[in-house]
């Protein structure tokens, strides 16, 4: 007992005061901390989507890319206005937690619905590593800009993510209020530092004009040759690779739909305002940052730093001390902003994965809130597979991404055509428009994860392919188990099953010692008012035995008899399981076992004494006509009343 009270105080001192059920009302989060904190894994992958679609051009056709670059920006905004339309229908019609997966399982039945589980679950556990991966780069890219290539920093980059999950980890359990407090202002201070980039840029463009990088810098990514021509050299394979991976800025705009819970009411009406405004802001921001890489040919680097965003705002801000102070407020806005982003899936995969956990696909123990009302079991499973994740790839976001956009882009097209679906069968206002729409977001989703999965293959992706199954079958497997349970369990019979039999009932009260525990065990026998009362000692030690036995026909505490059963080989639960079997073989007998346990309240008393009472207890839950009772007798206790004088009583 002392240590529970121990590791409730160490609990309290760490998280908190525990929260009442009735304050769940109350851990809401308003709008303006709703942007904040949901948005901040969508509004920052425009840290770093721009340039995953360098990443593919720049080595094929040059300086061309930065040419090609507006248009495939364009295609992806195209693609976030039918997503916001679309996500805008799911948060008006789904008002609880669960995103596409809810659409799913509403228009396709609970089986389809795992895939949209199983994308949402591994998009969340892929953007903790990436976006705190991307924070770390940000970090160590304000290094190389002030302090040239800075040798050792690099080697912080694993040490320093793992740092920042944990505190992430740390933070939600303390629970919605107190997370959203400490992570939405990251996100308007990225999106200050941003709106600041573009704006001294476009003052530096009308004047003097923005200075370009050198493409063939040390460290650069390797440049291709552009030739004549625009397009010279660019396949549509290419161009649809470099989609897909410009398709990473999408990521995080389904967190508002899996997270609709965390809302004030009304619910519904709040997500699809704060939908909308933030992707209004990553349209700014994506169009922003790209815009600006095709003026000043921001060129990525092998190692991923300096990042393109992180050039971008040295060449707007110049060198000398205020350029060095711009430089540094972005650098640190976009580092805060992208390891706040990490906190969307502590948000969201909680919610979901609970939701998921009441439909029975996975454990019950999923839907329970801990200590500050937050799904701490959630919490915690996301913290240990993301940090896998991170100790698998090094930390290394290129790496990262090939297992990114296909999770979120098969939930994206599992929402689509989930909303198609429904308008299909109704007939509301806008129905053909919506159709289209969701439709449309439906195709172009799927077409994303197809090349993703395609052109990816080889760098990671096949991973995910091979784990979409696999989730898909485990969460099947785990909702047939519950399903077999229950069917079990609820097999109830005719009115009145509850009564008894008129069964023989015997009592059996295992007995180690002749002591107070024994007698409260023995005490609690006749309470039940059975046929029979048998008092039973394993003789492992023979001459304790002999000592016991003589013990107990000489005092006049108890009237019972004390059987002693042989042990020769030392197999105790054994020799206490043939013991049961035999005495219930008639069919006609119902066993209780009584078990003394010893509780000891210091270290010492528990250094000095092995239990064996609940392992006792295990070895005979299997069998049917037998009920096990483990009466705890705290020794501690007695002594305290030996030491005050009185008497100890077997309670």
């Amino acid at each position: 007992m002392s240590m529970d009270r121990l590791a409730y105080r160490v609990k309290r001192r760490l998280l908190g005061k525990p929260l009442t059920t009735e304050r769940i009302r109350d851990e809401k989060l308003d709008n303006r901390t709703a942007l904040g904190v949901l948005a901040s894994d969508c509004v920052s992958s425009s840290a770093y989507g721009s340039e995953e679609i360098l990443r593919v051009l720049v080595p094929v056709v040059g300086a061309a890319a930065f040419s090609l670059l507006m248009p495939v920006t364009g295609a992806i905004l195209f693609v976030l206005v039918l997503l916001t339309l679309c996500y805008s229908d799911v948060v008006t019609i789904y008002t609880r937690a669960g995103g596409s997966y809810v659409v799913a399982r509403e228009n396709f039945g609970p089986n389809i619905a795992q895939i949209a589980a199983v994308a949402l679950l591994v998009d969340y556990i892929v953007t903790v590593a990436v976006q705190v991966s991307a924070g770390t780069n940000a970090i160590i890219s304000l290094a190389h800009l002030v302090g040239g290539r800075w040798t050792g920093m690099d080697h912080l980059q694993l040490p320093l993510s793992v740092g920042v999950i944990l505190f992430l980890a740390y933070g939600n359990l303390r629970g919605v209020r107190e997370a959203g407090k400490l992570f939405a202002l990251p996100a308007y201070l990225f999106m200050a530092a941003v709106a600041l980039i573009l704006a001294v840029s476009a003052v530096r463009g009308l004047g003097s004009g923005l200075p370009r990088a050198d493409l063939h810098a040390a460290g650069a990514i390797p440049v291709g040759d552009s030739g004549g021509g625009w397009l010279y050299g660019a396949s549509l394979f290419m161009v649809l690779r470099a989609f897909a991976n410009g398709g990473s800025s999408l990521t995080g705009l389904e967190a508002i739909s899996n997270g609709i819970s965390a809302f004030r009411e009304p619910q519904g009406r709040n997500a699809r305002r704060t939908l909308i405004a933030m992707s209004c802001v990553l349209g700014v921001l994506v169009l922003g940052v790209s815009t600006l890489a095709h003026f000043t040919h921001a060129v990525p680097y092998t190692d991923g730093t300096p990042t393109v965003i992180a050039q971008e705002a040295h060449f707007a801000f110049g060198g000398g001390v205020l350029g060095t102070a711009g430089l540094v407020f972005v650098q640190l806005a976009t580092a805060l902003v992208l390891y706040t982003g990490a906190n969307t899936p502590f948000t969201g995969f909680p919610f979901l994965a609970s939701f998921v956990a009441e439909d029975r696909f996975l454990p019950r123990q999923l839907t329970r809130r801990g200590h500050r009302l937050a799904f701490s079991n959630g919490i915690i499973a996301l913290t240990v597979v993301a940090l896998a994740l991170l100790l698998v790839t090094g930390a290394n976001v290129d790496r990262l991404v090939a297992l990114y956009a296909i999770g979120v882009f098969t939930a994206f097209t599992m929402a689509g055509a989930g909303l198609t679906a429904y308008h299909l069968r109704r007939r509301g206002r806008h129905r053909r428009a919506k159709i289209a729409v969701n439709g449309l977001a439906a195709v172009v989703s799927a077409a994303v994860v197809l090349v993703f999965a395609i052109t990816k293959f080889t760098e990671g992706a096949w991973l995910v392919v091979v784990v979409f199954p696999l989730g898909v079958w485990a969460l099947t497997r785990i909702n047939r188990e519950y399903r077999r349970e229950a069917a079990a369990l609820g097999s109830l019979q005719a009115p009145g099953a509850d009564l008894p039999h008129g069964r023989r009932h015997l009592v059996l009260v295992l007995v180690e010692t002749l002591d107070l525990a024994a007698l409260k065990a023995l005490r609690y026998a006749h309470e039940l008012r059975p046929d029979e009362i048998r008092a039973v000692h394993f003789a492992i030690d023979e001459a304790h035995a002999r000592r016991l036995a003589a013990q107990w026909e000489r005092t006049a505490a108890t009237s019972v008899p004390l059987e002693v059963v042989e042990c020769p080989d030392r197999r105790l639960r054994h020799a206490m399981v043939e013991l049961a079997a035999r005495t219930t073989e008639d069919g006609r007998t119902w066993l209780t076992v009584l078990v003394p346990h010893r509780t000891y309240s210091g270290f010492l008393g528990r250094l000095l004494h092995r239990g064996t009472g609940e392992a006792m207890a295990k070895a005979l839950e299997h069998l049917p006509s037998v009920a096990v009772t483990v009466l705890p007798f705290d020794v501690g206790r007695a002594l305290r009343s030996l030491e005050a004088g009185r008497a100890p009583q077997p309670e």
